[in-house]
């Protein structure tokens, strides 16, 4: 069985079959449980992610009910062995007890780390494998069938940071292995859906100066510059102005010392947006 969180909410059983809770509050309780699997939530935590600061007077009978139904679902469903106990009930509130390859969020977190290890220790190759398959993951936004309250909304920026990271990540690996080129368009997606990452215009910056394209970074850092201003009434940081003036400065049939020299150092303002374009229209 698998847990699928990293898109719309799904259960897979063993033989394949999806499954979805019946309710959108059923769905919202579990979703919370398995954000934090393993850990006991307290009845208080997911009253207030199910209700906010107004609950209704039978909102503890109301979370039983749920989870109740829950267990119910398990077992009914076949998604779960009869004596599998999931959903246990564990003072001050309930943990839900799966391994960490059941839940994508876990398989996720667990790719990031090794492909960040990897790529520290030299390795862009196996780090750019990694990430990779911890992107694939990835089938839309996170939890985007369920509703979600503060606490899951919480846990959905944390998820979409470290969706950011892992981008970070591949393009560091393409660009150890020198792949500047194959990273442009990838670059410019995810300008389309973070525009005020100032790190991710960098790399486009540094990418298409290192594959000859000096007029195109030209006109990147223009475009940076314009949208940071109209946004955020900011300029570009320093490392991004220092990497225009070489770009101004830098001869055309120098395009190996002019690759070199755009690849500045990616210690830049911490401008990002955390929720995609795409994410924040509910598309």
């Amino acid at each position: 069985m698998r847990f699928k969180l990293i898109g719309p909410f799904e259960i897979v059983a063993d033989d394949g079959r999806i499954c979805r809770p019946g309710t959108p509050k059923m769905c919202q309780t579990l979703a919370l449980l398995l954000a934090r699997a393993n850990e006991i939530v307290t009845a208080e935590s997911l009253i207030q992610e199910l209700w906010g600061d107004k609950p209704p007077r039978s909102a503890v009978t109301t979370l039983q009910t749920y989870i109740y139904h829950a267990r119910r679902m398990f077992v009914g469903e076949g998604l779960a062995p009869a004596d599998r106990e999931l959903i246990v009930t564990s003072a001050p509130g309930y943990a839900i007890q799966v391994e960490d390859d059941e839940v994508d969020v876990k398989v996720f977190e667990r790719l990031v780390a090794r492909a960040r290890r990897e790529l520290g220790d030299q390795d862009p190759a196996s780090a750019l494998s990694t990430v990779r398959q911890a992107l694939a993951l990835w089938r839309g936004p996170a939890l985007s069938n369920s509703p979600a309250g503060d606490l899951l909304r919480g846990h959905i920026v944390h998820l979409e940071e470290l969706r950011i990271r892992a981008y970070e990540l591949r393009i560091q690996a393409e660009e150890q292995l020198g792949r500047h080129r194959e990273s442009i368009p990838e670059l410019r997606k995810l300008i389309n859906d973070y525009p005020l990452n100032e790190w991710f215009h960098t790399q486009l910056i540094a990418a298409l100066g290192a594959a000859g394209r000096r007029a195109e970074a030209l006109q990147a850092y223009q475009d940076v510059r314009r949208l940071l201003a109209e946004e955020l009434g900011l300029e570009p940081s320093h490392e991004l102005q220092q990497m225009h003036i070489r770009l101004l400065g830098a001869r055309s049939t120098e395009p190996a010392r002019t690759g070199a020299a755009l690849n500045a150092p990616a210690r830049l303002r911490p401008v990002r947006e955390l929720v995609p374009r795409a994410a924040a229209s509910g598309a």
